[in-house]
């Protein structure tokens, strides 16, 4: 009996070092107390923005074929193993803008996220190919049904599909070429701004009859030879596709996109918007049941006729806003997460910051947190006061995880329990970012 109470003591004395090592509480002090976001809104309160103007825009797109030779593990939901066919093919699309004196270019990818691996690896490959841009931004459509290999870590390879050298060396290889295309084809363009309801189509994932960003935003571009781009933000997830579903699919965003392409316009990119808190509203998860929901969107968006041109000089300003987070805080229940050095182990480096441009009146931010639809509305009245349109996507090159209003903290929804990755404190932080950003704007 004595050797079973010493082993006992033993394998208790074990777990409770092992538990020491590993978890700790959950820091729950206000979040304007802490240096981190001290810090951090003192840097928004200082920075600075790069600024130039001239008297014409000019733009360029191009798309490039990136599905892999072999199948590749599928992403999103749980695991589910290389695709079994392809529904759609997967694509790299470029969209470059310049007003003759600095340029920007966003770079969009039919994935769950663009990790801050890969994000590396591009602009690695970006600088080798002697591309010069002034700005590059990454976006995601935030497709459940895209392919993997482009996450490294324990977390990549369990959940993620991995880290494939050859997915990642054809991404890479396919950014670089759609960017060199895209600013080939560069020439004289029309810039408009059109925002468009479709609240009947997309709802609170978390709250029922919640509160909603119900808007498809659009800037539209037209060169002087009459070829037409949408760059198209919504906020609801890509997820209408079935779970269970095992086709290689960019989801509703590649179905909308296709119809635009065939009826209103010669590109369309759709990046991920305000999505931490939304889910379409479909009529099921079948590929037919997804592109009647995309011929919804569509059919709203071709019967608004409500786009606004952008007048006056082409003034173009970037900039760039790093964030301190403070510690990760992976929690495992209400009060535990943990450690650091466990977090970074399991899933890497995650570094925030804020992607900033500015054209024209049209504001553009980009996020690495996965932000909630809910904030939206404040955003775009204190934009509007300023006279300007705002257009606010995520997975700009690294993630953070969800960015949800802060009273959901303690809520039993895997999105702000498990996918909370900063909290808690994060909504507050966020909101008061976002909408430093948008004072700092010119009107």
């Amino acid at each position: 009996m004595l050797r079973i109470f010493r082993v006992f003591v033993w394998v208790l004395g074990i777990l409770l070092l092992l538990g020491i090592a590993t978890l700790t509480t959950v820091d729950r002090s206000p979040v304007q107390d802490r240096s981190s976001y001290q810090s951090t809104i003192a840097d928004l309160d200082t920075s600075t923005w790069s600024s130039s103007t001239s008297s014409h825009w000019l733009g360029g797109w191009a798309t490039v074929n990136v599905t892999p030779a072999q199948p590749a593990e599928l992403v999103g939901y749980s695991p589910r193993g290389p695709y079994t066919f392809v529904q759609d093919s997967s694509h790299v699309k470029a969209l470059t803008l310049s007003n003759g004196k600095s340029s920007i270019a966003w770079l969009n990818y039919e994935l769950l996220i663009v990790h801050p691996q890969l994000a590396e690896q591009v602009r690695a490959g970006v600088q080798e190919a002697g591309i010069s841009v002034d700005q590059l931004i990454f976006t995601a459509t935030h497709t459940h049904s895209g392919m993997g290999g482009y996450m490294p870590g324990m977390v990549g390879s369990l959940a993620f599909g991995g880290y494939d050298e050859q997915v990642v060396e054809q991404l890479v290889a396919g950014s670089v070429r759609a960017l060199q295309t895209a600013i080939a084809s560069q020439d004289t363009v029309t810039i408009a701004y059109k925002k468009t309801s479709v609240s009947d189509l997309v709802s609170n994932r978390f709250v029922k009859g919640g509160p909603t960003d119900p808007f498809v935003r659009q800037v539209l571009l037209q060169r002087k030879d009459g070829q037409k781009a949408s760059f198209i933000t919504y906020s609801a997830h890509a997820t209408a596709l079935s779970s269970k579903f095992m086709g290689l699919s960019g989801d509703y965003p590649a179905f909308l996109t296709e119809r635009l392409e065939e009826d209103e316009v010669d590109f369309a990119l759709f990046a991920a918007g305000t999505v931490g808190s939304h889910r379409p509203l479909t009529q099921g998860n079948t590929p037919e049941q997804v592109n009647a929901y995309a011929l919804a969107i569509d059919t709203r968006l071709s019967a608004d006729t409500s786009a606004v041109a952008l007048q006056g000089a082409a003034l173009l300003r970037t900039s760039q806003l790093q964030i301190d987070l403070g510690e990760p805080q992976l929690r495992i229940s209400n009060d535990l997460r943990l450690r650091p050095w466990l977090f970074r182990t399991l899933l890497g480096e995650m570094p925030a910051y804020l992607d900033i441009s500015q054209v024209g009146n049209i504001l553009f931010i980009s996020s690495s947190g996965e932000l909630s639809g809910v904030f939206y509305e404040a955003w775009d009245a204190l934009a509007e006061e300023k006279g300007l349109h705002l257009v606010v996507t995520v997975f700009n090159g690294s993630y953070v995880g969800y960015i949800t209003p802060d009273e959901l903290y303690d809520a039993k929804f895997h999105e702000v329990r498990e996918m909370n990755w900063f909290g808690p404190g994060n909504g507050q932080y966020f909101d008061r970012l976002i909408k430093g950003v948008i004072q700092k704007a010119e009107n």
